[in-house]
């Protein structure tokens, strides 16, 4: 008797979990869980090992003597081929519906103008969170040699994507310029949102409540980007590009987000030209105070557009589970 109650309640399981993967139109060759692990390890793989393997065949070890451009076509070109081809090829094999999938639906522009309005104000809450960050493992590492020495390993690695980042935007003419927004903010902001906020979170969609499909894509889109000082602010980002991807059902969201997110970075160093915008580790002279203060004000400005995101959605009955 009771192994009949077992039965049933596994064959209720089974049929809930089919019922809903019908219900959102897909039906998958593979685990979603898979199929999304399968977009995190086989993307990471092939665009930090497979694409730097092509670039030094092609440019040596030494990239400081390479032509600049050429790193630039190469980044380019790594990105399209290792995760924007990648990801609609997964699409493809995996799932009967590449558009739904990847949510290539046209979003409508109320839904653009709260998020931009949100990622405005990110950016220089993201910004002073660092300069908090940075000041308080200063301070650390001047008094513990355990901290300074996990600092001085951070360090380096942080040096090696500061050098590789500047070389990407040292431009000398208007139409280095142009390159340069179109290799650092428009190539990623479409390959990197449609594998990440497309093909691998939908897939976590499929099988985990989407609060944890957007925890977990925002934190592996952190650590991908293989930036020690920045990993923070990086999956805080992730957790906004997810859940505007999330709540809009477009992947064309998060895509604005992340080319205005990059946008404002290179306009910034193009106008100020300051270190401390590509070097998050380099701290000098910080009134810590203000710093906190603008912490604080921009986190409940923040606070208060997401806000008004959820109103403008559960208007819509659309709201995050």
């Amino acid at each position: 008797m009771d192994n009949n109650k077992g039965e049933n309640n596994l064959g209720q399981d089974q049929n809930e979990e089919e019922k809903r993967i019908i219900i959102n139109g897909f039906e998958p060759q593979i685990s979603p869980i898979t199929a999304a692990f399968i977009g995190l390890i086989g993307g990471f793989f092939l665009y930090q090992f497979v694409g730097g393997l092509f670039t030094f065949i092609i440019f040596g070890f030494d990239l400081n003597n390479a032509p600049v451009n050429g790193l630039r076509i190469m980044t380019m070109v790594s990105q399209l081929l290792f995760i924007l081809l990648p990801a609609i090829l997964f699409s493809k094999w995996f799932y009967n519906d590449i558009n739904k999938i990847l949510k290539l639906k046209a979003p409508d522009y109320k839904e653009i103008i709260l998020f931009i309005i949100g990622i405005f104000v990110l950016t220089p809450l993201l910004q002073n969170y660092v300069s908090i960050q940075n000041h308080f493992i200063d301070k650390m590492a001047e008094i513990s040699p355990f901290i300074n020495s996990i600092k001085s390993l951070l360090d380096s690695l942080n040096k090696l994507v500061e050098k590789s980042y500047i070389n990407l935007l040292s431009t000398k003419t208007i139409f280095d310029a142009i390159f340069v927004i179109f290799v650092v903010s428009i190539v990623p902001a479409v390959s990197e949102e449609i594998m990440f906020r497309g093909f691998i979170q939908s897939s976590f969609e499929l099988k985990l409540k989407a609060r944890w499909a957007i925890v977990i894509t925002a934190v592996f889109f952190g650590l991908y980007h293989f930036n020690p000082y920045g990993l923070v602010p990086l999956i805080i980002l992730g957790l906004y590009f997810s859940f505007a991807a999330y709540m809009s059902r477009s992947i064309f969201v998060p895509m604005i987000l992340h080319f205005t997110n990059n946008f404002i970075a290179i306009l910034m160093y193009f106008i100020i030209g300051d270190k401390d915008l590509v070097d998050p580790s380099a701290s000098g002279v910080l009134d810590i105070r203000m710093s906190f203060f603008l912490l604080i004000l921009f986190t409940v400005i923040f606070i208060g557009i997401v806000y008004f995101i959820f109103v403008y959605y559960k208007k819509k009955n659309i709201e995050l589970v």
